[in-house]
């Protein structure tokens, strides 16, 4: 199980945390800054809300389709390598575009890239959980490391060099992401692990048997409410810090709190998963985001923002451990791909989308006031957490066909097919 696996420092570990730190290099870039860049560039509120929505909605058909090409093929690494590219060669293309539409079209060459190298990565990392003992939350932080340099460097550089400097920053980023891919075993991102040899090739209608779960159906809809809560402070939540009067180091400094909180959490989450399971952990997260974005529609100063911000590690960390831990054990390796790309689709496609393009009038109409809304969307994921609770005990579901866990004595024993 994921929160009983024993974390060593093995070479598998160290690349995957190269890769991880890598990525979210331009996650700290990206995600924080973006909008900054937008803003520089003259768009309007709608409009930074449009282009930042559309690789979420453009998420819901390319990840699906790639990640399940990932499974059916075994290529992993080699479909990673080609995805980093793209991302690169976006991220030029997005530098030199000129207006809106210009824009716009990058940006979905963009989504078709980016928004799929995520579950990929999470697929081989939950393989070399399986087959290695990886602990998950110690190879992860890596990358939660590199999100708070990024962003605290990105800070300073706007600060300094103006929010032109947003897209270089992105290049340099994504070059040292294709560097972590090439980088990767081939046996672990390539192949399900040599612990389960019997593994057939993925069909079509084990994917759409995964997608029609009850349970992962529940998962689906609590995890999905959850993060989407997130959509204010991703598309938003800079710019009102800088309307509020933070300086941009301040801002850069605000999001690196937040995941200096999240990494403690990643650091001892094995004995918090184990003991509480993934259901309560997503209700936790549930809970936290609930209280966070409706402390946040107050405009609170800055040593209460700066409380709030420790709130991440439960808001989003905690919502992405039990995540992980449902899908590694809910769904059969062979299908570990695909229920990530599904899990994407859904959770940061569809519903992340839909709450992102409503930030735009939300936040013109309402300022910080709309993180009432955002509380609204926790609460709801917060229930359906609670219903998952009650239906799933750590089975693996794949239709209406439960197997139950294994036990720990019975660790040696093949899985049935489902």
């Amino acid at each position: 199980m994921l929160g009983l696996a024993r974390y060593e420092i093995t070479p598998l570990a160290w690349r995957l945390g190269f890769l991880y730190a890598a990525l979210f290099v331009v996650v700290g870039c990206y995600l924080p800054y973006m909008p900054v860049w937008l803003h520089w560039r003259s768009l309007s509120e709608d409009q930074i809300a449009f282009l930042l929505a559309a690789p979420l909605f453009a998420r819901i058909l390319f990840t699906p389709l790639i990640s399940f090409a990932a499974d059916w093929s075994g290529a992993r690494r080699t479909v990673l390598i080609f995805l980093a590219w793209g991302t690169l060669l976006s991220f030029l293309l997005l530098w030199a575009s000129s207006g809106f539409w210009q824009m716009l079209l990058a940006t979905l060459l963009l989504a078709f890239n980016w928004t799929t190298i995520m579950p990929l990565i999470e697929a081989v990392a939950v393989s070399g959980v399986r087959s290695a003992g990886l602990d998950y939350g110690r190879v992860r932080l890596w990358g939660s490391g590199s999100f708070i340099l990024a962003s605290l460097g990105a800070g300073l550089a706007i600060g300094q060099f103006g929010a032109a400097s947003v897209l270089p920053m992105l290049v340099i980023a994504t070059s040292l992401m294709i560097i972590g891919v090439y980088v990767l075993p081939r046996d672990v991102a390539s192949r399900p692990s040599p612990a389960t040899p019997a593994l057939r090739r993925i069909s079509l209608a084990d994917a759409v048997r995964l997608a029609h779960s009850p349970s992962f159906l529940w998962f689906l809809l609590a995890a999905s409410m959850i993060q989407a809560s997130h959509a204010l402070y991703y598309t938003f939540g800079t710019l009102h810090w800088r309307a509020q009067g933070f300086a941009d180091g301040t801002i850069g400094a605000l999001w690196a709190l937040g995941v200096v909180a999240e990494i403690a959490l990643f650091a001892a989450s094995g004995p918090i998963l184990a003991k509480w399971g993934a259901g309560r952990v997503l209700f936790a997260a549930g809970a936290a985001a609930a209280a966070r974005w409706g402390l946040m529609a107050f405009d609170p100063p800055l040593w209460a923002t700066a409380i709030l911000q420790c709130l991440h590690a439960m808001s989003f960390g905690a919502a992405h451990l039990a995540a992980i831990t449902f899908l590694s054990q809910a769904v059969p390796e062979d299908r570990g791909a695909t229920a990530q790309g599904l899990y994407a689709a859904v959770v940061a496609g569809l519903v992340l989308g839909l709450a992102t393009i409503a930030c735009g009038p939300l936040y013109r109409a309402l300022g910080g006031e709309a993180y009432a809304v955002m509380a609204s969307l926790a609460l709801v994921g917060t229930a359906g957490a609670v219903v998952l609770m009650r239906r799933w005990r750590g089975e693996r579901v794949v239709g209406a066909i439960q197997v139950q866990p294994q036990s720990a004595a019975g660790a040696g024993m093949t899985v049935p097919e489902l």
